[in-house]
């Protein structure tokens, strides 16, 4: 993947995903003055690995005066970001798993994951759209961005019920990314709005879930993080409002 000369922007960069991505990046950023710049936010632990081109910032995607903070101080850094990533999610807590069945359903629970899931994308967007407005565009490639969803947010696809916070919070996300595509296509220029679907990625979220994945189809954080950029590397401005897989694979709605 090309990286050279941009800024990016990941969230949740402590996370298994957004963590490789830091790391790919940093790897393989020019390292150089003048060269690319890579922000990245944490929630309440600080991040133990540095780089002269990564700039940490914490951030609470549940909690929008924290998200408008985290963009103010981007903006006193940088005038524009070519990619946004948003890597934070939300499966269970220490408390709650997915629902098995509706007698499980909890407001709480399923408004939590309605916060991170849905909304924080959107939050995001709201405060993020100025630098995102002014990216420089290179070799026709369009500003990027990508939120990782995930394939059970899918209605059409569901064909086994169950989990639903996390099904409706992603489905939801998954609405809310098509409406900004929309928008973002009438008020900014080259801009790609895109859902990704990591695969299932060996972290702390599927942790829980994974004795019955099916043997070769559980990812290293390390894989499925380059498996997403460079697929986001190759996408258009025409692919906004696009729901893809690690494999650039469209998935149905």
């Amino acid at each position: 993947m090309n990286a050279t000369k941009k800024t990016y922007l990941i969230i949740g960069g402590t996370g298994g995903i957004g963590r490789a991505m830091v790391k790919q990046l940093l790897e393989s950023t020019d390292k150089e003055e003048g060269g690319s710049q890579v922000y990245a936010t944490y929630h309440k632990t600080v991040p133990d690995f540095e780089a002269d081109n990564l700039h940490w910032l914490q951030m609470d995607v549940s909690n929008e005066d924290s998200i408008e903070q985290a963009a103010t101080e981007i903006k006193q850094h940088t005038t524009h970001l070519d990619w946004v990533i948003n890597c934070v999610g939300l499966l269970h807590t220490e408390t709650a798993q997915p629902e098995k069945a509706l007698r499980q359903v909890e407001t709480d629970f399923f408004l939590q994951n309605m916060q991170v899931n849905a909304l924080a994308s959107l939050l995001i967007a709201k405060h993020i759209k100025p630098l995102l407005a002014t990216a420089e565009r290179s070799n026709e490639k369009p500003a990027i961005f990508a939120t990782i969803s995930a394939r059970v947010g899918s209605i059409s696809d569901n064909q086994v019920g169950g989990w639903y916070s996390y099904r409706m919070s992603k489905a939801a996300l998954n609405m809310g990314m098509k409406n900004l595509s929309i928008e973002w296509g009438r008020a900014l220029k080259d801009v790609c709005v895109v859902v990704m679907q990591p695969g299932t990625v060996n972290t702390q979220l599927s942790a829980p879930f994974q004795a019955n994945v099916a043997e070769g189809h559980l990812f290293s954080p390390e894989y499925s993080a380059e498996c997403l950029l460079e697929v986001l590397a190759g996408m258009t401005a025409t692919q906004s409002g696009s729901f893809v897989d690690w494999a650039g694979e469209s998935i149905p709605w």
